[in-house]
């Protein structure tokens, strides 16, 4: 299992210069990938650009890239130029978001995401792979081309949850990327469905990039504590909620990944014995000493990178 550092807005620098410095540290301290959210403050796949010219080894993904307010043929064009300027690092993921944000905050209708979706998908890898896209659908009528920057192949995963999200990105993309799902709900519900779909449209077998909380500590109750403070809005998110009820837990700190050093590990190769591929981690502090308890934990990371 690769271990990758995740930025969300936690963690992560104030400043676009300050972010990218820790893409720089996160490839010199060995691990194996660097992945940002689509934030408010930031543009993700600009965030990767820039990091990739001044990184040359490891992955880059975006956890996630919301689809409703950007079109596919502009996000296309972007991923192509971003894949370029990484030299084919790019892990492009993307995902519906939630209604509220698509209803609320963009002002749009989130109608048959499902259906979003696979004809978001159709138009994206046609013009990825080709360059060019003749599609007609029930919400996308496109036909265009673009001049690619680079013909490097581009990984693309999708934020699936569903069952016909994860059809969806078995069959059309290379992966999904999940947040807030357990090692049960990955066993039985995510690899197996996302697998079968890969395996029927013949292609190879799909990454799951698992994005959890972490935290490596001597109090346990504390840092649950501190993860439900975190993260406990997430539980309140439909597709979210879903996955928690799947893992049997009531609430998102359940899942995030906390103990001293030998627990830690511990979990995380229970995730990669349920089938993830790729562990995103998103450090979270306990204590009084944010800055020693966010080293503390990535320590551990990079000790494990190769081992799991």
């Amino acid at each position: 299992m690769r271990i990758g550092i995740f930025f969300g807005t936690m963690g992560s620098s104030s400043t676009l210069d300050g972010l990218i410095q820790q893409i720089v540290d996160v490839e010199d301290d060995g691990f194996d990938s660097f992945w940002t959210a689509n934030v408010s403050r930031t543009d993700a796949l600009t965030v990767v650009a820039l990091g990739g010219q001044r990184t040359s080894r490891i992955e880059m993904g975006t956890a996630v890239v919301p689809t409703f307010p950007r079109h596919p043929t502009a996000m296309a064009q972007q991923a192509l130029t971003t894949n370029a300027a990484t030299n084919g690092r790019l892990i492009l993921g993307i995902g519906l978001s939630h209604q509220p944000n698509v209803e609320n905050r963009w002002g749009l209708k989130f109608e048959t995401p499902g259906q979003h979706m696979e004809e978001y998908m159709t138009i994206l890898r046609s013009m990825v792979d080709t360059g060019k896209v003749d599609f007609d659908g029930s919400l996308f009528n496109v036909h265009a081309e673009v001049d690619r920057v680079s013909t490097d192949p581009m990984t693309v995963c999708i934020a699936a949850l569903a069952p016909r999200m994860l059809r969806i990105a078995g069959e059309m993309a290379q992966g999904t990327i999940t947040w807030m799902v357990g090692p049960t709900t990955l066993d039985t519900h995510i690899v197996p469905r996302i697998t079968k779909a890969a395996e029927s449209a013949g292609r190879e077998a799909p990454r799951v990039c698992v994005g959890l909380p972490i935290c490596v500590t001597d109090d346990r109750s504390a840092a649950f504590e501190r993860a439900g403070e975190f993260f406990q809005n997430y539980g309140n998110l439909p597709s979210y909620r879903r996955m928690l009820d799947i893992e049997g837990v009531e609430s998102p700190a359940e899942v995030a990944i906390i103990g001293n050093e030998s627990e830690v590990e511990a979990q995380l190769r229970a995730l990669s014995d349920a089938g993830a591929t790729d562990y995103l981690a998103s450090i979270f502090p306990e204590g009084d000493d944010s800055a020693a308890s966010f080293d503390r934990t990535r320590a551990l990371l990079k000790g494990l990178v190769g081992k799991l």
